[in-house]
């Protein structure tokens, strides 16, 4: 697969810069088009209705709407012209989407368009309303589509030099990893890495992360085979661990959940990664 389309989801926050500028880069280096998401998320109208404040009637919840809507619409402004201006400067292909609906499935549902699709992780500390908690958790298990999940915090630069795959033989690790080969394939150094390998017909061989890695040469990926074993610490935190021992620029790792509605059960790592990424971040589910 080739990255040849791109889509990330930007907002007003500092880190919405940081998303587009990666964003620009991967689709400079891999000569994709680049589709921006800006979503507008209101609270419904009947909310107010039945309101003993007094705000009941219908034209005051209409102004009161249209002024949030405003409000909302101005703040998306001097991004569209980042956005603009990143793409004229850059010689990249693209668009932009401002789209006035639930922001997790709306990103979810444009992120099913692209071979790729940038999230932010969600910062428990902002109070803006910018980082969605459940924007990476929806497009993550709801897409089809592989998530670079960005920090919250810490520069992102050099993305894909060195990468770092969290390998089970699974499913979903096989997904990512195989989502992830435009990006590995370009890669100086990559690193396969099996956390407590599992024996059996099931499990990861006689030589743990061995056999995917020769699968990786056989794509033009020279991949070095680990394997650690992990006792006092989740695979999660073993893996974080692994990635700034090595200085890894990217982990890629399978997604383990479901959800039901708006409620995500993540597996134990997959829940550690998207709460305490040092680095970014691929999921596929």
């Amino acid at each position: 697969m080739a990255l040849k389309d791109i889509l990330v989801h930007l907002d007003a926050s500092p880190r919405g810069a940081v998303r587009l500028a990666l964003a620009a880069e991967l689709a400079t280096r891999h000569g994709a088009h680049l589709t921006a998401l800006y979503g507008i998320e209101l609270p419904s109208p009947a909310l107010f209705y039945g309101d003993p404040s007094g705000l009941a009637d219908v034209r005051l919840i209409e102004e009161m709407m249209d002024k949030m809507r405003e409000t909302a619409r101005a703040a998306a402004r001097p991004v569209e012209a980042s956005f603009t201006e990143r793409l004229r400067r850059d010689g990249i292909e693209g668009e932009w989407r401002l789209i006035e609906d639930s922001l997790a499935e709306t990103v979810a549902l444009h992120a099913r368009y692209a071979d790729l699709a940038i999230v932010g992780q969600h910062d428990p500390d902002d109070s803006s309303g910018t980082s969605d908690a459940q924007v990476a958790a929806s497009t993550l298990l709801s897409s089809g589509r592989p998530v670079l999940i960005v920090p919250y915090i810490g520069s992102v630069a050099n993305l894909g030099q060195t990468v770092l795959i969290g390998w089970k033989s699974s499913r979903e690790a096989a997904r990512a990893l195989n989502d992830a080969l435009p990006l590995l394939q370009q890669a100086r150094s990559v690193t396969v890495l099996a956390i407590n390998p599992e024996e059996g017909i099931g499990g990861d061989g006689d030589v743990p992360a061995a056999d995917i890695a020769l699968h990786l040469a056989r794509h033009g990926v020279k991949a070095t085979a680990a394997h650690t074993t992990a006792k006092e610490i989740d695979e999660g935190n073993a893996l974080l661990n692994f990635a700034d021992d090595i200085g890894a620029d990217l982990i890629v790792a399978g997604g383990y959940g479901h959800s039901r509605a708006r409620e995500f059960l993540f597996g134990g790592a997959t829940r550690t990664l998207l709460t305490t990424m040092t680095v970014p971040v691929l999921m596929s589910h």
